[in-house]
């Protein structure tokens, strides 16, 4: 196994060194795109809810040599889709006469289920 190792074509012939920069590239590139943990983040002055939005302000204090450590830090904003909505129309009872047609519309917004079932009782005929 020693031999296989140290001899030729094993780990550590002709392309070791270029194995061991590749791994340490890839090492240093993970790092670079990784987050930084809320402590590290502390400790080059950031807090743990700072917004992307404000390392995009560092330019204008000429701050960007803090720009890799903000990015590291920051929490992407939402972007929720915002609608306005209409506000519903009041609950209105319709009364119809023999024919279909409306005999009288009366605004119920304010009653309690017992007034409308006491009202409808009163002015609808039983079939």
């Amino acid at each position: 196994m020693a031999v296989m190792a140290g001899g030729r074509g094993g780990w550590f012939g002709p392309a070791f060194g270029l194995r061991l920069l590749l791994a340490s590239v890839l090492q240093v590139v993970s790092a670079f795109g990784a987050e930084f943990s809320s402590e590290k983040c502390r400790e080059v002055g950031f807090s743990s809810n700072l917004l992307c939005s404000s390392c995009d302000l560092l330019g204008q204090f000429n701050l960007l040599l803090l720009d890799s450590n903000c990015r590291g830090c920051c929490q992407e904003e939402a972007q929720f889709e915002t609608k306005k909505y209409v506000r519903g129309s009041d609950p209105v009872l319709k009364l119809l006469d023999d024919n279909g047609n409306i005999a009288e519309e009366l605004s119920i917004l304010k009653w309690n289920t017992d007034s409308v079932e006491e009202f409808l009782s009163e002015k609808l005929e039983r079939i």
